[in-house]
């Protein structure tokens, strides 16, 4: 695709699927088909449901875009499938998926590599159950203190994701959190700046585009304040000095490299009130609609969005299924 008029590559992109994350996931793949047509591939938009694995057999596109969110388009499920088929792809190999999809498994391997993130307690919804929740939320708060974050281990866009500030409301907080999965990531929240810093991979190595800085209207970024238009201000780049933005910068391609990551990553972090950079979660699927940040940071980048997504989808040819 690096001819723009080139029309004889046919690329799917994958969005939707069953997830919490369905409608922006379909709002991410309507972008990235009409930025990818507008280059000159030739597009098609398919649903992940029945019809997906004879579409893959019958019309086998070159390469495929996965801009699934949350469920099986972030843990592997889904690039596990195209591997099996031999149906190249742009993003992360499904092992690396499931790693940096489990929050807790991928913050331990993050501190494995150097980098900061705020301490945490995972623990299933049976352990309340089995050992007493009044007790357990003591446990936590005298153990991580106040504020806390509650977040389901796994899934995206901030959904089931609460701000505890008192002991009180920490009860809630966890119901609210569990109604999205059965495990709940409890950690110690950071005040601070908080940026997210895409990185992409077109050849040459992985690099951070410009950090964009998220400044919520109601102090927290959570989903209505995402995906809502004028609930969030942001700024690319990031109001930070030169060295606290090289600092996210390179902690952002730590990330991608200690969790094995591939072609593009997003993470998200913190620059606390020591300067320091506390990494939240990493996603490999990052959001493309009009209010997501990656297309923000590429564009603060100088690039276009249609160059990064072609030549992405000439690696996946290249490389090809599997690799």
């Amino acid at each position: 695709m690096t001819d723009p008029a080139r029309t004889d590559l046919t690329v799917a992109v994958l969005a939707g699927g069953l997830s919490h994350e369905r409608d922006v996931s379909l709002r991410s793949g309507r972008r990235i088909a009409s930025v990818l047509r507008d280059a000159g591939a030739a597009v098609e938009e398919w649903d992940t449901d029945t019809a997906l694995l004879g579409r893959l057999s019958t019309t086998r596109p070159d390469a495929v875009v996965v801009a699934l969110h949350g469920g099986e388009g972030e843990n592997g499920a889904v690039q596990s499938v195209l591997e099996l088929v031999g149906v190249p792809y742009v993003g992360t190999r499904a092992r690396d998926c499931r790693r940096a999809h489990d929050k807790p498994t991928a913050k331990t391997e993050l501190l494995r590599s150097g980098l900061h993130t705020p301490e945490w307690v995972a623990l299933p919804q049976s352990t309340f159950r089995e050992l007493g929740a009044a007790g357990m939320l003591d446990a936590l708060v005298a153990r991580l203190g106040l504020p806390l974050m509650l977040k389901p281990d796994q899934g995206g866009s901030a959904l089931g994701a609460h701000v505890v500030r008192d002991a009180s409301e920490l009860p809630a907080a966890m119901v609210g959190t569990l109604a999205y999965g059965d495990t709940v990531l409890v950690e110690r929240f950071v005040e601070g700046v908080e940026v997210a810093a895409s990185v992409i991979d077109t050849g040459d190595g992985p690099v951070a585009l410009p950090a964009v800085e998220v400044e919520p209207g109601n102090g927290v970024y959570d989903y209505r304040a995402r995906y809502t238009a004028g609930l969030t201000r942001f700024h690319c780049p990031a109001r930070l000095s030169d060295e606290v933005a090289e600092r996210v910068a390179d902690a952002a391609v730590a990330a991608h490299r200690a969790l094995g990551l591939r072609d593009l990553s997003r993470t998200d972090a913190v620059v606390d009130a020591d300067g320091r950079v506390q990494v939240l979660e990493v996603n490999v699927s990052p959001g493309l609609t009009e209010n997501s940040l990656l297309p923000r940071a590429v564009t603060a980048a100088g690039r276009d969005l249609a160059e990064v997504f072609t030549r992405l989808v000439d690696r996946a040819v290249a490389r090809g299924a599997g690799e």
